[in-house]
């Protein structure tokens, strides 16, 4: 498979990346395991999760997604033959949460020892910290990637000024720099991104990795009325696409995979591959089947004239 370079960093990724945020949630360990095996045997190698992954769901803590890829990691044995990328910064108690340089270096070494890993290849700034400088920060990151802890930095949820702010400061400071930006994207939320972050990622060539990429699982058309929304424990989160707009988006969806002997599955992310500045898109899989049909995805091709067709129903 072809790997993509991820902004400036020398980390090359899998055009899709797996999101881990299902570890220890909708899909329990043994299943993980399997995916995991299943992903990396087909030549992907990008796996993202985030110290929080799953602390929402009842009984959990946060952690466990990480303890979860950790365990696969020692037992797979596949450690060089992927990309880890971690999170930092969502409140993992009252005290544990923010981007400040003592609680930086207290939360890489919890999430190395659950990942049980000697360094993470892409730690990234969870959601903005506006009560701690840039630049402390980005110097604590200095000091990780300094002791070989980290190998490369990237950011999620940042507005457009604030992440222009940060690669103002790491070259104003010669310290490391964002090399990713992780945004909510995808073919129904397209506004925030679009505006004015994809043009700051792609002028300073830093890599995208949109979360949120079937939007919850809408854009796969299993919720198409309320009655649907009981069908899955994302359920609830995809209430708010249920309108005219969302089932304009569907139709047009059904359309071309009609038309590519496809799925909506993989239009949505072969569109969202195709949008400038996207790296890997992140989706998750609880099943072996699903995860075929994201690595379906990957060689889907979609012609201008049907990519056009979905920018107009989705705008």
């Amino acid at each position: 498979m072809q790997k993509r370079k991820l902004g400036r960093s020398g980390l090359e990724v899998s055009s899709l990346a797996f999101g881990g945020n299902v570890f220890g949630w909708t899909a329990d360990e043994s299943t993980s395991m399997r995916l995991l095996d299943r992903f990396v045997d087909e030549g992907f190698n990008f796996i993202d999760t985030a110290d929080t992954y799953s602390r929402w769901a009842p009984g959990n803590r946060g952690g466990e997604s990480e303890t979860i890829i950790g365990k696969w990691l020692r037992k797979s044995g596949k450690r060089d033959k992927v990309v880890v990328a971690t999170k930092v910064g969502m409140e993992m108690a009252p005290d544990k949460k923010g981007l400040s340089p003592v609680y930086i270096r207290r939360a890489v070494e919890d999430s190395l020892k659950r990942l049980q890993t000697d360094h993470i290849d892409l730690y990234q700034s969870h959601t903005d910290d506006v009560a701690t400088p840039l630049e402390d920060t980005l110097g604590a990151y200095d000091g990780l990637i300094k002791a070989g802890k980290v190998r490369a930095i990237g950011a999620s949820n940042y507005s457009a000024e604030r992440f222009e702010a940060a690669l103002a400061v790491s070259k104003q400071h010669d310290l490391p720099r964002y090399e990713s930006m992780q945004p909510n994207y995808n073919l129904y939320d397209r506004a925030d991104f679009e505006a004015r972050l994809q043009e700051v990622c792609v002028r300073n060539d830093v890599g995208v990795i949109s979360y949120f990429s079937l939007a919850s699982g809408f854009l796969t058309g299993k919720y198409r009325s309320e009655a649907d929304l009981a069908k899955g424990p994302r359920g609830q989160m995809v209430k708010k696409y249920l309108n005219d707009r969302g089932t304009r988006i569907l139709d047009a969806l059904d359309s071309v995979a009609k038309e590519t002997s496809s799925t909506p599955a993989r239009v949505a992310l072969a569109w969202l591959m195709a949008q400038p500045g996207i790296t890997a898109p992140i989706a998750s899989a609880t099943s072996l089947s699903q995860l075929e049909d994201l690595f379906a995805a990957t060689r889907l091709k979609v012609d201008p004239a049907k990519l056009e067709r979905l920018d107009a129903a989705s705008r």
